[in-house]
């Protein structure tokens, strides 16, 4: 009987250890979006995450919500500089996320200013 139990919790604790490794590390996709910058915080009570929004669309209906992990310090440094401008932004997509990651399933990678295709020339 204690070599069953002893198997099944070794059973438990390594698929538990499997599952968050897969979540850790896997992605889903990986691409590219631009739009206009028009929100960039630090917000959360129990763990303080980076989230935004960029507006897709001349009405703002397609809003593109991502988050940014707190080690990717140039591309924190970038979004606040160009809040309110347009950009284009480098993301991966995973299966699922941690409290302390976000509060969405998309994280940026990259990010660079580009010509608003809206402006007038």
């Amino acid at each position: 009987m204690k070599k069953i139990l002893g198997i099944l919790v070794s059973v438990i604790i390594l698929s538990i250890a499997c599952y968050f490794t897969f979540v850790y590390y896997a992605t889903y996709s990986e691409g590219v979006r631009s739009g206009h910058l028009i929100k960039f915080s630090h917000k959360g009570v129990a763990f303080k995450t980076w989230e935004g929004e960029i507006s897709q669309g001349m009405s703002g209906s397609q809003i593109f919500a991502f988050s940014v992990l707190d080690k990717d310090k140039q591309v924190i440094s970038n979004l606040k500089e160009l809040e309110g401008q347009y950009v284009k932004v480098s993301y991966i997509e995973r299966y699922k996320t941690f409290p302390w990651w976000g509060d969405t399933k998309y994280y940026l990678i990259a990010v660079k200013k580009e010509n608003s295709p809206f402006q007038n020339k």
